[in-house]
Order: C-alpha cells, then sequence, then structure tokens
C-alpha cells in the first residue's frame, strides 16, 4: 500500500474535500536525521532541497506518482571531451530514469523535456539520445511534441535553435492499457470555427468541435526572457504555460505530479493552478525558495504565468517591426 497520506483529496470535478479546511501551503524539506524523503509524502505541495536520485532512493519502491513531468539540466560541463561529457550525463540520467520508473503508476505518463547538447556547433540532439533508456523500460511513446519558440541565442555557422521536444511516454504496454488524456481541457480554438460539412449526411453543419481542434503536437509557447511576466532568477526558466498543457491533458485532479529537477517549481505553479499535489526535487536553496513562493502565490490565487492557451504576440503591430531607413538605403552595416 502507497504511503501517500490520504487526509487531502481532490475531488473528481476539482473541489477540496471536507478533510481540507486549513489554507493550502507550500513547504520545503530538508534532508538531515530526522528528516527522511517518505516524511514529503504527507505534504500536498513541497520541495525536497537535495539531490534528486538519493531523494528517490529513499522512497518506497512501489508505484506513487500520477505523472512525471521535468527538464533535466543539460548544460553539460567542459571539463570532459565532448562524448566523455554527453556518456557522463547520460549514465546520470539513466540512474535517475531507472529509479523513477518503479515509482510511477500504471497508466501514468512520463514527459521528458529537452533540447541539443551544443559542442563547437555540432548538435547532439538529447531526446535521441535519450529514446534507448526509455525504450528498455518498455514505456510507450505516445507523442514527440514540438515545443517551438521565437527568441534565443543567434548563431552565425548553422541555423539558430529555436526548438526543443518533449517526449511523452505512458506506462501502459497494450492497446487495452487505459492512461490519462484528457484531450478536451486543453483544446485551443480552431483556425476556422465556421467550417461545415460539404457532403454526406451531415452537409451544411458544422464540423469542428464546439470546445475546439486538438492542440497537435507543435505548440508555440514563449519561453521566459528577460520581458517575461513569470522571470526569476533561474537562466533557464521552465513556462509555465507548457507544463500547464502536460498537467491538464495527462493527470487529473488530486494526482500526484513529480519534477526531479523542479528548478523555480514551474511544475509546481501548474499542479497548484489546478488542484494537483506536487512533488519537486531542487538542490539548490535559492531556486528552492523562489519555487516555494511561487506554488504558494499559485495556492493564493496571485499567480503570475502565461496561459498555455494564450494567444501569440503580434510582432507586425510593434514600432520595432517597421523597416528603419538605413536598411531601406543601404547605409547600415
Amino acid at each position: 500500500m502507497s504511503m501517500i497520506n490520504q487526509s487531502f483529496a481532490y475531488d473528481a470535478q476539482g473541489d477540496t474535500s471536507d478533510a481540507e479546511q486549513e489554507k493550502q501551503e507550500a513547504h520545503i524539506l530538508k534532508p538531515n536525521r530526522k528528516v527522511k524523503p517518505t516524511d514529503i509524502l504527507s505534504l500536498n505541495h513541497a520541495i525536497w532541497l537535495g539531490d534528486a536520485e538519493a531523494f528517490l532512493k529513499g522512497l518506497p519502491r512501489e508505484p506513487i506518482f500520477d505523472l512525471i513531468v521535468t527538464s533535466p539540466p543539460y548544460n553539460i560541463g567542459k571539463e570532459y571531451e565532448t562524448r566523455t561529457a554527453l556518456d557522463i550525463y547520460m549514465e546520470w540520467q539513466e540512474r535517475i530514469i531507472n529509479e523513477l520508473i518503479p515509482r510511477l503508476k500504471k497508466g501514468g505518463s512520463l514527459c521528458w523535456q529537452v533540447g541539443n547538447f551544443v559542442n563547437d556547433n555540432q548538435i547532439f540532439p538529447l531526446d535521441i539520445e535519450f529514446a534507448p533508456i526509455f525504450k528498455q523500460h518498455k514505456l510507450q511513446l505516445r507523442n514527440r511534441i514540438i515545443w517551438q519558440f521565437g527568441h534565443g541565442l543567434h548563431t552565425s555557422k548553422r541555423f539558430s535553435g529555436r526548438y526543443e521536444v518533449v517526449l511523452w511516454y505512458t506506462k501502459t504496454e497494450t492497446k487495452k492499457d487505459n492512461y490519462t488524456f484528457n484531450l478536451d481541457s486543453v483544446r485551443v480554438p480552431a483556425k476556422y470555427p465556421g467550417k461545415k460539412h460539404f457532403k454526406g449526411p451531415n452537409i451544411g453543419m458544422l464540423s469542428g468541435n464546439p470546445l475546439g481542434k486538438n492542440p497537435e503536437d507543435v505548440w508555440g509557447i514563449p519561453n521566459v526572457k528577460s520581458n517575461h511576466i513569470e522571470k526569476t532568477e533561474h537562466p533557464c526558466q521552465f513556462p509555465v504555460g507548457l507544463i500547464e498543457r502536460l498537467i491538464l491533458s495527462l493527470s487529473n485532479p488530486g494526482d500526484l505530479v513529480f519534477d526531479p529537477f523542479s528548478g523555480v517549481a514551474s511544475a509546481g505553479v501548474a499542479a497548484a493552478l489546478h488542484k494537483r499535489r506536487f512533488i519537486g526535487c531542487e538542490i539548490k536553496a535559492d531556486y528552492a525558495k523562489t519555487g516555494m513562493k511561487r506554488i504558494q502565490d499559485a495556492l493564493d490565487g496571485k499567480a503570475l504565468y502565461r496561459p498555455h492557451d494564450k494567444p501569440l504576440y503580434d510582432h507586425t503591430q510593434s514600432n520595432l517591426s517597421k523597416l528603419p531607413p538605413e536598411f531601406e538605403t543601404g547605409e547600415a552595416q
């Protein structure tokens, strides 16, 4: 039997149960002789200030998490040669994944968001590196989601990178195994909502879903840069909207979401906004402190974030989009 505290729960509609009367609070737990990883399982919104691998080894080796979603660090150090650095990184990540899979519930989802390891203008797509590891665990790949964003470093010897990848796996074995997928919760406005059937028995009737369309597997969600509403001190912050869409579609109210590399807890914010429970691991105290505050703001209804379904800004409306006279005359160098 799982050791997760059952004194608190959300019902199917997302309302708090009678047992939850007091104000919801976010917590940070720091390991010591009296504080063990299992202690966090009695909390509904908490960050473990410590190493993820050690934390996982301190949990019972049984299904605990409904959804695992993370963006692992991949700013691989340069103290090793390129391939050696990548090999060492992948060995470490494989150890983490080996600890995660037994603790993911059957029918649960795992979302692994990664970009490219770049060295001397050569790229190593990390989703390709990770795929064999997940395959060994016999997880089923449901989508390779492309996260496209408009801002980043400019390069001169290759095309500038403007996308990363979310690998969505389910812990299922056959097509008969059920898994959570709430499409209606994440539908977006249709391009042509007034489109009608042009033939067949429904000719002349509206052909689209009144709730909107499937957001498909290419997501245009702005990344967190200096003027983003969510910006904190974290240099590679995960946008809440990206995780929000994953949490809404791949979990249910009351489910437990886990992020082994929580950073400033964007996953925790998304979970709190939508009445899911959350556990995260973060090794840096400053990030954990910021993350706890952001979760608490979400619980208190004060979260600053950009929703997953907010339309993209039309850059053509900015004065900066106008061609400078110097460019027209060719005087600019």
